[in-house]
């Protein structure tokens, strides 16, 4: 890790006095001025509703820059990870900071293989959930309660291997035996003679009594969707593991809070939204074209969901990945769905209209993604816990990172109060 460095100063001036504050210099040139001491010295604090211009710390995991497309998971472009890696190996880098040696890499691999079954006692719990639950609610639960079976994680140690390991692993598990009983079907034990992405194909597919061997192309599709969801730099779900991993919760509480953050649809729900779009576009017809000019015109309230990006100013490099790994995948699943063919004519017309082209709205890995999923046979509603299942590593590496950090401390944003001055209190019956 390159320590962030100290630059100049940012003069200040506030009610006739002038203070200097520290400026903060990343390895990119990024830079930042440390508000840290403000209240101290002024008595004032800085407001930034959702935190779009605060940077809650320093980082060496992932760099991001938006207005040229770039994403780097510790140095190395998503682009020859998603092409070259395996979702282990990118596990094990951004958790670890470094890519595994061979030796290193097959212990890591057989760690894991030997903690993929969830205790027996927890199948229960997949009982106790009606079968209408969403399984994001049932996955948050099921890994909170991962810590009453090891009560040495309460510890917090992010030098604890052994609570990665288990939790990198069983969560594949407690996702693919969730969705067995949400579609009634008897659950299958994983198969450690795969590797980690075919065997979570096995669990989620196979049934019993009859041979199922994982397709090696989806296999690798899988494996790519996982690396490019690994970890996105301090967005919601992140922040929200590290600010309550920073009172001490043990790993598993902080990844169970990640995962609710993550459930939102203005965060890992957007995949699921782009479905629900394609579908209110065919349940009217289909009229892709009309939909899109309704788009155009603020006043029709129409929204499209999957196209453009918060943080990306350009083409999301994700979805470039992606946009090609669908091109050949979809042919080769021989998939006939007419949603498949309203999203290809949208994303037709996103890339050419020069609308959408001038406003930076390409699509995104969020369109490519859900497009992908379904392709796959999953429901709607496990398009989230897909992507919290490649988002695990980024959550992991993080929740270390702080609290490895020797300076770290417990998040406590403040607030500027509007509400009521000091007033008297009025018994009930004075009222």
């Amino acid at each position: 890790m390159v320590a962030a460095t100290m630059a100049d100063t940012a003069k200040l001036t506030l009610d006739g006095k002038e203070i200097e504050l520290p400026i903060i210099v990343g390895t990119e040139n990024e830079k930042a001025i440390d508000i840290s001491s403000l209240r101290a010295k002024t008595g004032y604090i800085t407001i930034d509703e959702g935190f779009k211009n605060t940077g809650s710390c320093t980082s060496s995991i992932t760099f991001l820059n938006g207005e040229e497309g770039v994403l780097r998971y510790r140095g190395y472009a998503i682009e020859d990870l998603a092409e070259k890696a395996e979702f282990l190996e990118v596990a094990y880098l951004i958790i670890y900071g470094t890519l595994p040696t061979e030796e290193v890499y097959t212990k890591f691999k057989t760690d894991i293989r030997r903690h993929s079954i969830i205790h027996e006692d927890m199948k229960h719990f997949f009982n106790g959930f009606p079968s209408s639950g969403h399984p994001m609610s049932i996955l948050s639960s099921m890994v909170c309660a991962l810590s009453t079976y090891y009560p040495d994680s309460m510890d917090a140690d992010p030098d604890d291997e052994m609570q990665i390991t288990r939790l990198l692993s069983k969560i594949r598990t407690i996702v693919a035996f969730g969705y067995k009983k949400s579609i009634g079907h008897p659950v299958i034990y994983p198969r450690n003679d795969l590797s980690y992405c075919a065997n979570f194909l096995h669990m989620m597919f196979a049934v019993p009594a009859e041979p199922y061997e994982p397709d090696p192309k989806v296999v690798k599709a899988i494996n790519t969707l996982l690396i490019l969801h690994a970890d996105h730099e301090q967005n919601c779900s992140t922040a929200t593991v590290r600010l309550v991993g920073s009172s001490g919760a043990n790993l598993y509480a902080a990844v169970s809070a990640g995962i609710l953050a993550l459930w939102g649809p203005l965060h890992g729900g957007a995949n699921q939204a782009v479905i629900e779009m394609l579908e209110e576009i065919q349940a009217s017809g289909g009229d892709y074209k009309g939909f899109m000019e309704k788009v155009k015109d603020k006043s029709s309230g129409v929204r499209l969901m999957g196209f453009g990006h918060r943080v990306y100013k350009s083409y999301d490099p994700r979805a470039k990945v992606l946009k090609d790994m669908a091109d050949d995948l979809l042919p080769y699943l021989k998939v006939n769905d007419p949603l498949l063919d309203i999203a290809t004519q949208l994303e037709k017309i996103a890339l050419e209209d020069p609308y959408f082209v001038e406003r930076n709205l390409y699509p995104n890995v969020d369109f490519y993604s859900g497009i992908v999923y379904r392709a796959l046979g999953l429901p709607i509603d496990m398009f989230t816990v897909m992507f919290a299942l490649g988002r695990l590593p980024g959550w992991i590496g993080q929740w270390r990172e702080m609290m490895k950090d020797p300076g770290k401390k417990i998040g406590r944003p403040r607030q500027v109060y509007t509400g009521e001055n000091a007033r008297e209190f009025v018994p009930l019956n004075k009222r």
